[in-house]
């Protein structure tokens, strides 16, 4: 029986990782949980689970969870609150495994002192590899446990990788839809529009990843986190577009042989394969292999998609770089859902946050989280800058 801590219980990750938890209750016992902010899920996810401890992201939540778990007959769920609580939920002697799911850096010290305490980690969070991958991959290879991918293109590598040496590879490549504006000309990205860019061909995601989808910001964030989990220089790391999503990705090894992986596009499978990893058990989850009639790829327009370029740039870079990389493509993408930027200039203001950062490695979660403050702050006041320059206003309907 598995032990089992989710950061970002309530999230689709976290959901997820319920269901498979469900379908193998002989294998796995939910213990801890961080919740975050969404009450209702956390109340039923406690009631459901019954975990030792239950982590909300503030006080307030927190107590009222408490009291309606005492009403409930389950006073002895011991319920936390903020980064201390998470922390606590990713500590716990008891568990085993730790599901990395919090969006954005705010899982960033949880996930490293996981990490630290010795857990085997699975990893669905992109920010915490991207802003501080180095520190957590070093820290992994202390404690000598694995980090194991949860994303589906890191988990297709993970997969191709048992078919070969480390050493013999020859590169990684990342498949990558192309988002919906593939074959827009470049000439029209300052007139697209929130509806448009959220407009995925192939996945429903939430906002911020799906306008990541559509810059190829996203795909960028993964070149990253490849380097770091791999421990290859980004040279060896390519990004093919490919409209169908079908193959997830494939490794290339010295002597030609390519192994590409493939399956149904459900996230239980890539969280199946890290729980149980090194096994591979039985599941219902099954590709229709006639669907592989058509397959397309191309080679991605850095031009047209300079976010891409600014992430291999950072990669080459390390430290701060990838930190501010992270996190002003958050506060444009931010800005330009709220329609005070267009999607032209999300590229713009992420390479100006950059350019400012600070180069050199970055040693203590402390010293990641003050980085990224400051790209914040970079970004906003160029966010700003933009928007008196313009003085126009941007097309947006969606809250």
């Amino acid at each position: 029986m598995k032990s089992i801590a989710i950061l970002g219980s309530t999230g689709s990750i976290g959901r997820s990782t319920l269901s498979v938890a469900e379908s193998y209750p002989e294998r796995f016992q939910i213990v801890a949980l961080a919740a975050g902010s969404n009450l209702e899920a956390a109340y039923e996810q406690a009631r459901r689970w019954q975990p030792r401890m239950i982590s909300m992201a503030v006080e307030p939540d927190a107590s009222v969870l408490r009291k309606r778990l005492k009403q409930a007959g389950l006073g002895e769920i011991d319920v936390i609150h903020g980064t201390a609580g998470t922390v606590k939920v990713a500590t716990a002697a008891e568990v085993d495994f730790v599901v990395s799911a919090i969006v954005g850096v705010a899982g960033l010290e949880a996930t490293y002192e996981a990490v630290k305490a010795g857990k085997t980690v699975g990893v669905a969070n992109k920010e915490c590899l991207v802003a501080a991958g180095e520190l957590i991959t070093e820290e992994a290879r202390r404690q000598g446990k694995p980090l194991l991918p949860i994303d589906s293109e890191h988990n297709a590598v993970h997969q191709c990788l048992r078919g070969g040496r480390l050493e013999e590879v020859e590169r990684i490549w990342l498949t990558a839809s192309g988002g919906p504006f593939l074959n827009t000309p470049r000439s029209e990205f300052s007139s697209i529009t929130v509806e448009q860019a959220l407009n995925h061909p192939t996945w429903k995601m939430g906002k911020r990843i799906t306008i990541d989808s559509a810059t190829l910001m996203n795909k960028g964030f993964e070149v990253i986190e490849a380097c770091r989990l791999f421990h290859v220089p980004p040279s060896k790391v390519e990004v093919l577009v490919h409209p169908q999503s079908t193959i997830h990705s494939m490794v290339e090894f010295i002597d030609g042989s390519i192994l590409a992986q493939f399956s149904v596009t459900d996230m239980r499978l890539p969280i199946l394969y890290a729980l149980t990893y090194p096994e591979r058990i039985q599941s219902d989850m099954r590709f229709p292999v006639g669907n592989l009639r058509h397959l397309d790829f191309c080679p991605p327009d850095m031009n047209k998609f300079p976010c891409l370029r600014l992430a291999y740039e950072a990669a080459e870079a390390g430290g701060a770089k990838t930190v501010a990389l992270n996190a002003a493509d958050e506060v444009a993408v931010a800005a330009f859902l709220d329609g005070s930027i267009g999607f032209d200039d999300i590229p713009r203001i992420i390479e100006d946050a950059v350019s400012a950062s600070n180069s050199g490695k970055l040693v203590s979660v402390a010293e990641i989280l003050e980085a990224d403050a400051e790209a914040r702050r970079y970004a906003q006041e160029r966010i700003v800058a933009v928007r008196k320059k313009t003085a126009r206003p941007r097309a947006t309907s969606v809250v």
